[in-house]
């Protein structure tokens, strides 16, 4: 157990944490040049499409260091993005020590705050590496200095790297080796191991991830999972080079993954211990804190037939991606679907692509909303999920909406932009410090203005230069409306929102003026229009086809025009009576992307 170290690379969004594991698989030979590829770890189609990370991955890899001695390396490359937290939270605890990774010439950002504080909270051993210091506009001092003011660490033996072209990983594997701590073990005998991840595979069923942390596991034992009961008989055990390798055990302070024929997916709990089922260890593990989701919407399939695929699709998405939740809801417009909660926007398109893409699936997902707290004239309090469910206003005493504190790091030349659109998205400034050039604010946000659009257009507005973190603070009572939205006189349920009576008229105009341009035109009129209760406040019309009559007829007199011009007429109030509008799925889509 003295020659493993297990460690983490944890950084802020393309601060090359991915390209840095690349470097340390090549060096440590974990796959041939030839099999060597641009972020190897980022296995899903997505991440490599996007240049993201969104699934911790692992990889077990050997070393010869200096001393002579041979090590065992278990790293894990963690997501970098704010809506993937509880990824990185999770692989932390399976590890004794991080990797953290600045960009010298970015500088520290607002995630490389929050995951140092997981890091820390953890207990963990953190080695400091600048990254892209060959970069004409890498600062290594100014660097250095912000790291010991902002986050307090001490930065003087500040590793320099360039993981693009492999200068100085020498030099980070002697550091992981030198001042890492190894696993520590209870000594006792019985198994115990903690499941950190889980995925499905066709072939073999479940496939759990585990840290080993006392007594070993081996092909034929029998297990057993504490916090669900259940009962299996191991079939392989194996870890990731980063090809799949099986072994003939797994022992205390290593990590790899298991399969024992698991079929039911809801057996397998992340942060569930895993022990020996005939001598059981007598405390189980810690764990993880629940994640708890922060923007709700509803997905439906397209085609009613596709409600199974659609509850086994969710399953094995939540078995790979602990922090997603779904429960089944119904709706008038859409039928049955799902009610699933997400730990942010960039999470829930996501999800939403892994179904299309992964589970073949047509669905349609309504407006992203938050949990609002509804406090009734009789006592009663709701939890309201779906716009479409608030009861009616006079039954409604109070209504409470969640608020987040939010950190927000901006270069001083943009942050009055940042301020503005805090201040426009009803926020309170709780806190300004300056370290350098870089103004570090702090502002308390209602969550549901959040979630809309907040994350694009302060993106936007400072050029891609502010960075965000945030944490849920709790509820508070706020001036709240349901706003409808009708076409041709008939609540379309999936296009409801909840908004602060100040911004209603606002956001209800901008959704018609948008609807009015996805809607396709109808031979009669459709009126799009907003509303809260029985007030329209806002209103668009999609004008009609219009077909030629006129086009038989070469001349002759004035009247005969305007008979056939009257026919037709009549003919489209008819239409108007029974017209059903059909609303296409794109609009639906669009139209929920709608910006201030």
């Amino acid at each position: 157990m003295n020659n493993i170290r297990n460690f983490s690379i944890i950084a802020h969004i393309d601060h090359g944490k991915s390209t840095l594991a690349d470097r340390i698989i090549e060096l440590c030979g974990g796959l041939e040049k030839r099999e060597m590829k641009e972020q190897v770890l980022d296995s899903m189609e997505i991440e490599r499409e996007r240049g993201i990370t969104i699934k911790a991955q692992t990889v077990r890899l050997k070393y010869k260091a200096k001393d002579g001695n041979d090590y065992v390396l278990n790293l894990i490359d963690t997501p970098g993005h704010v809506d993937f937290a509880y990824e990185v939270s999770r692989s932390l605890t399976a590890c004794e020590g991080s990797i953290l990774v600045v960009d010298a010439s970015q500088g520290v950002e607002a995630q490389t705050l929050a995951n140092v504080y997981h890091a820390i909270d953890a207990n963990h051993e953190i080695i400091v590496v600048l990254n892209k210091v060959d970069l004409p506009a890498a600062d290594i001092d100014y660097v250095k200095k912000q790291i010991e003011e902002v986050i307090g660490l001490d930065a003087s033996e500040a590793i320099s790297i360039s993981a693009k072209n492999g200068m100085g990983i020498d030099q980070v594997l002697e550091a992981i080796v030198n001042k890492l701590p190894s696993p520590k073990s209870s000594n006792s005998n019985k198994l115990c191991a903690l499941l950190v991840d889980s995925w499905y595979d066709q072939y073999l069923g479940v496939v759990i991830l585990v840290r080993v942390f006392d007594g070993e596991i081996r092909p034929g034992m029998k297990i057993k999972m504490i916090a669900t009961k259940a009962e299996y008989t191991v079939d392989a055990v194996g870890y990731f080079l980063p090809k799949k390798t099986l072994t003939e055990k797994l022992i205390a302070g290593e990590v790899g993954f298991i399969t024992a024929s698991i079929k039911d997916i809801s057996d397998c709990q992340v942060g569930d211990t895993i022990t020996d089922e005939k001598n059981p260890c007598e405390i189980p593990l810690k764990g993880f804190k629940p994640s708890v989701p922060v923007v709700f919407c509803g997905i439906f399939p397209v085609d009613a037939s596709d409600f199974d695929k659609l509850k086994e699709s969710l399953q094995k998405l939540h078995l790979n991606d602990s922090s997603f939740s779904y429960e089944m809801e119904t709706s008038a417009a859409l039928g049955f679907g799902f009610r699933c909660g997400f730990l942010g926007l960039l999470h829930l398109e996501i999800i939403e692509e892994r179904l299309e893409r992964e589970f073949n699936l047509d669905i349609i997902m309504t407006s992203p909303s938050v949990i609002y707290h509804i406090f009734m004239t009789n006592g009663d309090v709701i939890n309201l999920h779906n716009p479409a469910e608030m009861p009616e206003v006079v039954k409604i005493d109070r209504i409470e909406e969640p608020w987040i504190k939010a950190t927000i790091i901006v270069p001083e030349l943009y942050l009055g932009a940042v301020l503005a659109l805090c201040e426009d998205k009803r926020g309170e400034q709780i806190d300004m410090q300056f370290a350098g050039d870089r103004a570090i604010v702090q502002y308390n946000l209602p969550l549901n203005e959040v979630v809309f659009d907040f994350y694009d257009r302060l993106k936007s507005s400072t050029k891609g230069y502010a960075s965000f973190d945030y944490q849920t603070t709790g509820y508070r009572e706020g001036d709240l409306v349901k706003v409808s939205i009708l076409v041709n006189g008939e609540p379309v349920d999936a296009l409801s929102m909840i908004v602060h009576k100040t911004k209603a008229e606002k956001r209800g105009r901008a959704l018609c003026s948008k609807l009015k341009d996805l809607i396709p035109k109808q031979l009669f009129k459709i009126a799009i229009q907003a509303a809260i209760g029985g007030k329209i406040i806002a209103r668009e019309t999609v004008s009609a086809f219009r077909k030629d009559v006129l086009a038989k007829c070469y001349g002759g007199d004035i009247t005969r025009k305007r008979k056939l011009l009257e026919k037709q007429k009549e003919g489209k109030k008819r239409l108007r009576k029974f017209g059903d509008v059909e609303i296409p799925q794109k609009a639906f889509i669009e139209a929920l992307k709608i910006s201030e």
